[in-house]
């Protein structure tokens, strides 16, 4: 789709701006202007959303034309002006997938005047040459477009929750077929392949994407404790009364979240699941400690409440990803996005390390093109960007392919010219089919060819425009070269090791400020403190792992440490943080401390200490010295006269999270340790 949009918009807005209005400056900037707003940007969401953002597109980089052109005269001004310009076009990726589509079209703006010969008085003609490609591009990605992955995630979103409905209901009719187990475990799974599958995440900053954000961690929580209960309690037509009606409930509750995100009319009923909680938790502490069955009701009841919070949650956050949240709600999420967007100006950060990186290519890249005095210098800056790898040894790989692209692209270039000769017949015949093979090669086919096919293209454009015959294939292959050495040399001086070394910096991140809210979140249900427990850091150091982790796994190359391993230690810092926020939940009891409690709170602090440990081994405070350290094993603490913390009602919650998250925390360990060493080795091997 998005190559027969190209392939009818940018020959006919080019024509529009060459045979119409007879003027060079229409018809460079909106061919280039198409190229920008139909292949290198990819909107998603709804109509809406394609809309503002195409008009974002569209404004933003009238701003960066105007300005480009106003500099073009001057080459130290044009190369200090792109190092903010393009620092803040890059790092607002941040926002979502929209926005970090849109940098490299609206870096485009800039590139092309800054890098050309050209006045003021040109300003306007440029103007209406990207404006004719940014409303006739918008037009076309309206009428016709596929669906977003945004809608792919919500899709397999919907699928896990009623999975997970149906393996809850056959369990309270006694039907223990594991085609329910598989059935769950397959949606989950797809829903974290749908939702990990991309370069940079599929949610943005916005209420209804961070929601969603939130939701795909909530289902595989839940996912995760309906398989672990089911797996002790396979049949639940015994339990009690209460706890039936509880599960029975979270069934209907996340019944409901897949049925409204599918689109359909639903009535999301909280009210219900509410009440059937707090009767669990009444029932629950009336029922005594030395009574038959007790230890199952309790670890029957911790699942039954965790999945109901859980579901409570995703309920709300589905809710919001749909828009039918209330506006207080919306505004909380709003408020909370910011803060994480804040938390990226980091140097843990992947965006805002790469912000940096591509700000000084591109000035650099200016620079060259301007001292050098090449023939279409902004062909260098394109060069210098589309190579640009998170790491040095990608770029340099990159560099050598966008060179035989190039290449390649030059000699199918001239054997067409040569061929069919320069004249205007040919090569408006030729156009369409190159532009066809132009935008669909990005993702689609190797990177080299579509350097090939951009060059065809730009061999044709240019004929067109002042016929010189295959010798301008030998310009782009000159300017391609320098463009590629700058972002080499960038690439080697500035953060050579790329997202390895974010990821290892930030998955210790991860695990210090999750076991920093674990140890609040069970001293807030323990009653020894009573301040709300805080969850933003946990939330943007798991923002920002997700973010590096995405950005690794997209270099080329081999990877040291395989790619289940570095998710499975995502999964880990999301689970420890996903307990401390279902203790968060709980009300926080007046009591005094005690053995049982003091003797509990410790054992949080020692997850804390030890997810610490386990990151000093990770991040740069530690080059390989300390040893490998068992986690911490969970012991029932014992009051004075021998009494286990069963009796204790406030603390059975807290007992029962850290029992379930303490034996998994051993599957960290190793994981971990292969990404130390990959971290602690020099960039170069």
């Amino acid at each position: 789709m998005r190559a027969v949009r190209a392939t009818v918009v940018l020959p006919g807005i080019f024509a529009i701006g060459y045979q119409v209005i007879g003027d060079l400056q229409v018809a460079t900037f909106a061919a280039f202007g198409g190229f920008a707003t139909l292949v290198l940007a990819s909107f998603g969401g709804d109509w809406r959303r394609k809309l503002r953002a195409h008009f974002g597109l569209a404004v933003t980089g009238s701003v960066l034309l105007v300005i480009g052109t106003a500099v073009s005269s001057s080459v130290v001004l044009a190369s200090l002006v792109a190092v903010p310009l393009a620092f803040a076009v890059l790092f607002a990726g941040v926002g979502g997938p929209n926005a970090a589509s849109a940098g490299p079209a609206a870096l485009l703006a800039y590139v092309l005047p800054a890098a050309s010969p050209g006045e003021l008085s040109l300003v306007l003609s440029r103007l209406e040459g990207w404006w004719l490609a940014s409303v006739a591009g918008t037009i076309a990605v309206l009428v016709f477009s596929p669906r977003s992955p945004g809608f792919a995630l919500r899709r397999a979103a919907a699928r896990s929750a009623h999975t997970l409905a149906d393996q809850l209901d056959a369990a309270l009719r006694g039907d223990t077929d594991a085609k329910y187990r598989a059935a769950s475990i397959a949606a989950k799974h797809d829903l974290m392949t749908t939702f990990t599958a991309t370069p940079y995440r599929p949610t943005g900053l916005a209420a209804a994407d961070q929601a969603m954000d939130s939701l795909v961690a909530l289902l595989e929580w839940c996912t995760f404790v309906v398989i672990d209960s089911l797996g002790e309690f396979r049949d639940l037509r015994g339990v009690a009364e209460v706890e039936r009606r509880l599960l029975t409930d979270t069934s209907e509750v996340l019944r409901t979240i897949g049925v409204v995100l599918d689109g359909e009319p639903a009535r999301v009923e909280l009210d219900r699941l509410e009440r059937s909680l707090g009767e669990s938790v009444a029932y629950l502490r009336r029922l005594r400690a030395d009574r038959d069955g007790y230890a199952d009701a309790l670890h029957l009841s911790f699942h039954a409440r965790t999945t109901a919070v859980a579901a409570h949650t995703a309920a709300a956050d589905a809710l919001i990803a749909v828009g039918r949240a209330e506006p207080e709600v919306v505004e909380r999420r709003l408020t909370a996005a910011a803060g994480i967007a804040s938390r990226h100006a980091s140097l843990r950060s992947v965006w805002f390390l790469n912000s940096v990186r591509g700000a000084l290519a591109l000035a650099a890249a200016v620079a060259v093109a301007d001292l050098t005095g090449v023939e279409h210098g902004f062909w260098v800056v394109l060069g210098t960007l589309s190579v640009l790898r998170t790491n040095a040894t990608s770029t340099g790989a990159t560099a050598l392919r966008a060179l035989l692209g190039t290449a390649v692209g030059f000699v199918l270039g001239a054997v067409l010219l040569l061929g069919i000769g320069t004249g205007p017949v040919a090569l408006w015949i030729a156009l369409p089919v190159a532009v066809f093979v132009a935008a669909y090669a990005p993702g689609a086919l190797p990177f080299a060819a579509g350097q090939a096919a951009f060059t065809v293209v730009i061999s044709v454009l240019f004929n067109l425009l002042a016929p010189a015959g295959w010798q301008i294939g030998v310009v782009r292959i000159e300017d391609v070269a320098l463009g590629c050495a700058v972002s080499v040399v960038i690439g080697v001086l500035f953060w050579p090791r790329g997202a390895s070394r974010l990821v290892a910096d930030d998955l210790a991140d991860a695990l210090r400020t999750g076991g920093a809210y674990l140890v609040h979140a069970v001293d807030w249900a323990l009653g020894l403190r009573h301040t709300l427990p805080e969850p933003a850091a946990a939330i943007a150091a798991g923002v920002r792992l997700d973010d590096a982790l995405r950005g690794y796994l997209a270099e080329r190359g081999s990877k040291r440490v395989p790619k289940e391993d570095l998710w499975r230690l995502t999964s880990g810092t999301l689970r420890a943080r996903l307990t401390a926020h279902s203790l968060a939940g709980l009300p926080s009891p007046d009591v005094g401390a005690d053995p049982v409690r003091q003797s509990l709170s410790e054992q949080a602090g020692q997850i804390a200490a030890w997810c610490d440990y386990l990151g000093s081994r990770l991040d740069r405070t530690d080059r390989g010295t300390l040893p490998t350290l068992a986690p911490p094993s969970y012991r029932d603490p014992l009051a004075g006269d021998g009494v286990t913390v069963a009796d204790l009602s406030c603390a059975l919650w807290v007992s029962e999270h850290l029992k379930h998250l303490m034996p998994r925390l051993t599957e960290l360990a190793g994981p971990a340790t292969a990404v130390a060493r990959v971290r602690h080795r020099p960039w170069w091997r």
